[in-house]
């Protein structure tokens, strides 16, 4: 089922796995991962590829997985260095598993990345587009509370963001954020500029002490100093740490619920503890409000 029509009727949940680098040792324990998610019921879950396409057949086999397990997958499907006919190779390997639906991006140049990056993909627009000439794929689009850092404002950030809803997306999830006035003040203004589709924000608690400081240098993300205060008084002490972590996410999603989120998009890093740590304290929301 595509995940725009699930939308139309309710409140979402998903989460995110991504493939493991050690592709052959760890598929298994990534296998157990989904296996443990599905019992939370989730509307979907997302599969991200690398930005450089290296691992886009093993983003495909685990989206099969999923669903064979009976949950919607959401592949990612990165443009970058991707000619056309990689791109037409994904979608047929998509289809011949029955995914219909993909989160379509232009994807960040990695670091260690030294070819020519976007040759003929230059934007996820340029993607989207194609992707709707060559397929009947469903796709979503990503979007940035903060905005994106390559972006001068907001509002150059939202002009992009309406360009993909024109393109085809027919729904968004966000960055990670951890100050919610950002997601709604992302809504308010999203909506001021004609974007009507849905836009699901995406949590991730942070739980490790080592997650500050390399969240913030990949995404340039704002902590709220009440927050980031907690966090590294309690950073040598790993369990409280966690438990602060899992609590502020917690908080997060119950915020953004109470005020109208079209779902919950749970980045879980395929920790499946991670997800049920937050699934029991949220039980109740989730199943009287999901």
């Amino acid at each position: 089922m595509k995940i725009s029509k699930i939308l139309k009727k309710k409140r979402t949940l998903s989460f995110e796995v991504f493939p493991p680098k050690k592709y052959d040792e760890e598929i298994v324990k990534l296998y157990e991962t989904i296996n443990a998610l599905k019992q939370y019921n989730p509307d979907f879950i997302s599969v991200t590829c690398g930005a450089n396409g290296s691992n886009r057949k093993n983003n495909t086999e685990i989206a099969g997985y999923i669903k064979e397990k009976g949950i919607e997958p959401l592949a990612h499907l990165t443009g970058g260095p991707s000619t056309e006919e990689d791109i037409l190779n994904a979608i047929k390997s998509l289809k011949e598993k029955n995914i219909e639906n993909v989160l379509a991006l232009r994807g960040d140049k990695p670091v260690d990345y030294e070819a020519e990056y976007c040759k003929t993909f230059k934007h996820a627009t340029d993607l989207m587009d194609y992707i709707n000439k060559n397929s009947d794929l469903s796709f979503a689009g990503a979007c940035y509370p903060e905005g994106h850092s390559e972006c001068d404002s907001l509002k150059e950030d939202l002009i992009h963001m309406k360009e993909k809803q024109d393109a085809g997306a027919e729904f968004f999830i966000t960055q990670i954020f951890y100050d919610n006035e950002y997601y709604y003040r992302l809504v308010s203004e999203a909506r001021k500029v004609g974007i009507t589709k849905p836009i699901i924000p995406g949590v991730m608690p942070l739980i490790f002490p080592s997650s500050i400081k390399r969240t913030k240098e990949m995404c340039g993300l704002t902590i709220p100093l009440e927050y980031r205060n907690m966090l590294e008084y309690y950073k040598d002490n790993p369990k409280v740490f966690k438990e602060i972590g899992i609590n502020y996410a917690v908080y997060q999603i119950m915020d953004l619920i109470a005020k109208g989120a079209p779902g919950i998009h749970i980045y879980i890093m395929n920790n499946s503890k991670t997800a049920e740590e937050i699934y029991k304290r949220l039980e109740h929301v989730f199943k009287e409000l999901f």
